[in-house]
């Protein structure tokens, strides 16, 4: 329910003229909740009004708008296209004028710095009126280009009437904006944000990274933004779908070293392969350690579908600090590496253990057994997705799982498991206080038939062969086992769009 302050701002928002007018009479402790009923109504025009007299130094989405695991309370999941996008045009529109002339008249704009960061999710169903990070990186390079080339038109047209003493422009220089965001580029956004930050970093608008994102970029490309990158206040580094093999990871991790604030590192689908018994691959890989050992709060590495089949010892041994986070699916680990984990530093630390793709037949299963011991004190997230995990499987787990007292997350999609076997994990799990999501397959007894395409290595996985109806029951009835536990905040669910959405740093 909205305060009274709240209705009233929105009342106020929703007459723009008398709004424009009223803002020079109206105390700056009114401006945020003007903001929030301006972005929770769509009122675009007012929403540039505010920005453009802002009177505090920051303006922060995410201390405005709220942000919690992915929703934001006052916009749910989808903040507006068209909100977002009318703020950055206030911030551009502001500092075109002041590269101008001071304003006059009207009350000053203090703003420094805009905080977008947190603001955009790319795993979020958006639909067409929110804006993803691919499209709010867009729209912030293109706005950081346009101020740094009114800029250079400015200076031009001053040095032709202004002169200082020593003949230099004496143009009047403005206070700049120091836009903080996640970006994500990718070879079509590539050219205008690294125009963005070459060109914009002494100007005006300037772009300052927290989460860096790149998809299917070549080294040199990924090399060239990474240097462009202010160093301080980057966090995570993530570089998917770039092909870069074991030389371009050995190649793109020296220029990390510049990020002292780094945590987190993915480098998921690198096409990394210890397996092919290439030359150099030795080597490669001491150099990879050495690297990833240069990173001291390093405390998250995704190296899913990487195959490090025995060499986890070797890749991991130079770090210096424990992980808390750490993602190897589809790694192809043997028993060693699992007995490794097992022994390191790293276990009884890890809060999130992504192990999903492995095949836990018996030399495997036993080994993980006492990685998940070793982790249980610690472990929030666990994540065994598609692991061919059977009734009798999951039923020998299932003592080493309960004692992950604080666990919060599990994912167990795409294993072939019972009815039977997913109402035993409930009732065994359910000691678990803050066990909140688990992400289920689909049971084999609710497949009405084979499915079209065969099952997957690592199990069932195909929706269009299971009977809706059957599955239907099973999923009311696993709803009413957790009421009469008193368990009805708990989510079971065989949707993986909940999943998504979690995040390590929102642990």
């Amino acid at each position: 329910m909205h305060s009274l302050v709240f209705l009233c701002a929105r009342r106020l928002v929703s007459h723009r003229p008398g709004a424009r007018r009223a803002l020079d009479l109206l105390p700056a402790e009114l401006y945020p909740v003007l903001f929030q009923a301006a972005f929770l109504d769509g009122r675009t025009l007012a929403l540039r009004d505010l920005v453009g007299t802002w009177p505090f130094p920051v303006l922060s989405f995410q201390r405005l708008l709220g942000r919690h695991r992915g929703r934001h309370p006052f916009l749910g999941e989808k903040p507006s296209k068209l909100c977002v996008q009318a703020v950055i045009l206030a911030v551009v529109a502001h500092l075109r004028r002041a590269l101008e002339e001071p304003c006059r008249g009207v009350r000053q704009c203090r703003l420094r710095v805009l905080d977008m960061t947190g603001l955009q999710d790319d795993d979020t169903d958006r639909g067409p009126e929110g804006m993803s990070l691919w499209s709010g990186t867009v729209a912030l390079a293109k706005a950081c280009i346009e101020v740094s080339k009114h800029q250079s038109e400015c200076l031009k047209r001053g040095s032709k009437r202004r002169k200082g003493p020593s003949g230099a422009s004496a143009a009047p220089q403005p206070v700049g904006v120091e836009v903080r965001a996640d970006l994500f580029v990718n070879g079509t956004s590539y050219g205008v944000l690294r125009d963005a930050l070459q060109t914009g970093a002494a100007g005006p608008l300037h772009l300052k990274c927290r989460d860096f994102h790149a998809e299917e970029l070549s080294v040199a490309g990924t090399v060239s933004l990474l240097e462009s990158l202010e160093p301080a206040g980057v966090r995570r580094v993530d570089l998917r779908f770039n092909n870069l093999g074991l030389a371009g990871l050995c190649a793109v991790l020296p220029h990390l070293t510049r990020f002292t604030d780094l945590l987190s590192l993915k480098l998921p689908y690198s096409n990394v392969d210890v397996r092919r018994l290439a030359a150099g691959t030795d080597a490669g890989l001491r150099r990879l350690a050495a690297q990833l050992g240069r990173l001291p709060r390093l405390k998250e590495l995704n190296l899913g579908s990487s195959r490090l089949s025995g060499k986890l010892r070797q890749l991991l041994g130079d770090l210096q600090a424990p992980l808390e986070s750490l993602e190897l699916a589809f790694c192809y680990l043997l028993p060693g590496d699992l007995a490794f984990l097992s022994q390191s530093l790293h276990a009884p630390a890890l809060r999130k253990l992504d192990l999903s793709g492995h095949h836990f037949a018996e030399n495997l299963l036993q080994p993980f057994r006492h990685l998940l011991e070793e982790t249980s004190a610690s472990l929030l997230h666990l994540d065994l997705m598609e692991c061919r995990l059977t009734d009798a499987r999951l039923e020998a787990l299932l003592p080493a799982l309960c004692r992950c007292s604080r666990l919060r997350c599990l994912g167990l999609f795409g294993n072939p498991l019972s009815t039977p076997a997913l109402k035993t994990l409930l009732r065994k799990t359910v000691v678990l206080p803050d066990l909140r999501l688990v992400v289920y397959p689909y049971p084999v007894d609710c497949y009405s038939q084979e499915p079209a395409r065969p099952p997957s290595a690592s199990g069932w996985l195909f929706e269009d062969a299971v009977d809706e109806e059957r599955f239907a029951a099973v999923s009311a009835e696993l709803c009413r086992m957790l009421v009469s536990f008193g368990r009805a905040d708990a989510v079971w669910t065989a949707s993986l769009c909940r999943h998504g959405a979690l995040d390590y740093f929102a642990l």
